[in-house]
């Protein structure tokens, strides 16, 4: 991906969205679908939400980069979110080391370890304290407060959380919640080689998302019509002012309807200029027989090598154990097949027949 620029990657993976829903139910002409978070690629220390306007500064990647892209589709309001880390130039031959490899595992392992808690009867505080004990044994940080929301038809930002490294008031504020089958989950993990303090530094925020519950008589002709065509082509879900046809009339409308909190922004924010940051983000039904994850990992475990491990037993018990649902029945007796754990290894499983 050397000498790529930002702004293609956001615009083709936006694209491909479209172009890949608008195969899918073409007899339903009422059926609403497409993207539900738009594009974002950000790029090292840059933790999330940037997703650029021709007009922005070009961002061109070059080797070393870590690259963290994150995207978002529905299909009827239902909504499926994925994100994925990846460090240009590295390959088998070339593996990452040093932080940046620090920094990859831990994220990966946080998001294995994920997989294998958010399941019916468990709480939202034992993923938080997982995430802690896993950063901390690669001497990373999560980032503090980040949100991994449920999902339900048209909310991407469901009412039950797992928050990221809270700080002593967010503790408190954060409600505890207990897992539930057939609940949905976008489960977000953001970790950084810093402290993992994420701040807004003032870069332009493009995407944005309506607020069902505000309402306001908007004054210019310019925001009337701007927000018109977004209730129409978006709902409430998350868009980039990049979708709209004149963007100089979108960065125009969307002031007056941000200013009276009409849309919520999803603003740019940034670690430290010498840390980096990596994400990844699944989407996971909770099953009677288990989690079901719909988003695949694309983690190539061979192209980092850090110096450290995970140190809490219980955690490698956990990343150990293999994170397939349980087959309900046994109808017939089942074939042994290998897979995979979080840490890399083999372990044999039954296989359904």
């Amino acid at each position: 991906m050397t000498g790529v620029s930002v702004l293609s990657l956001c615009e083709k993976g936006d694209a491909f969205i479209m172009a890949e829903t608008g195969k899918i139910f073409k007899k339903e002409k009422d059926m609403k679908k497409g993207i539900a978070f738009p594009t974002c690629v950000s790029v090292n220390n840059c933790v999330c939400h940037h997703s650029p306007l021709k007009s922005d500064p070009e961002v061109i990647l070059k080797d070393g980069d870590i690259v963290k892209i994150d995207l978002g589709v529905h299909v009827d309001g239902f909504i499926s979110n994925v994100a994925h880390t990846f460090v240009v130039g590295v390959t088998k031959d070339n593996p990452l080391t040093g932080r940046k490899a620090d920094v990859l595992k831990a994220a990966h392992l946080c998001a294995e370890a994920a997989l294998r808690l958010v399941k019916p009867g468990n709480q939202n505080s034992q993923v938080t304290e997982a995430w802690n004990k896993i950063a901390k044994s690669f001497k990373c940080s999560p980032i503090e407060g980040m949100l991994s929301h449920q999902l339900k038809q048209h909310v991407i930002d469901g009412e039950k959380t797992i928050i990221q490294n809270p700080t002593d008031q967010q503790k408190k504020d954060h409600e505890k919640a207990e897992f539930e089958v057939h609940e949905v989950y976008a489960v977000d993990v953001l970790i950084s080689t810093g402290e993992g303090k994420a701040k807004d530094g003032g870069q332009r925020t493009t995407v944005y998302k309506r607020d069902p519950n505000k309402v306001y008589g908007l004054k210019m002709k310019t925001s009337r019509t701007f927000f018109s065509e977004m209730e129409r082509r978006f709902d409430t879900m998350p868009f980039t002012l990049r979708a709209f046809e004149d963007e100089a009339k979108a960065r125009l409308g969307v002031v007056e309807c941000a200013k009276h909190e009409l849309l919520q922004p999803f603003n740019v924010l940034h670690e430290k200029e010498s840390e980096v940051v990596a994400q990844f983000k699944f989407t996971v039904l909770l099953m009677a027989n288990g989690p079901l994850r719909i988003t695949n990992s694309l983690f190539e475990p061979e192209l980092y090598k850090s110096e450290h491990e995970v140190e809490d037993a219980e955690l490698k018990t956990l990343l150990q154990s293999s994170a397939s649902r349980k087959t309900q029945k046994k109808k017939k007796k089942k074939a042994s097949k290998t897979v995979e754990t979080a840490t890399g290894q083999a372990m044999e499983t039954e296989a359904a027949e």
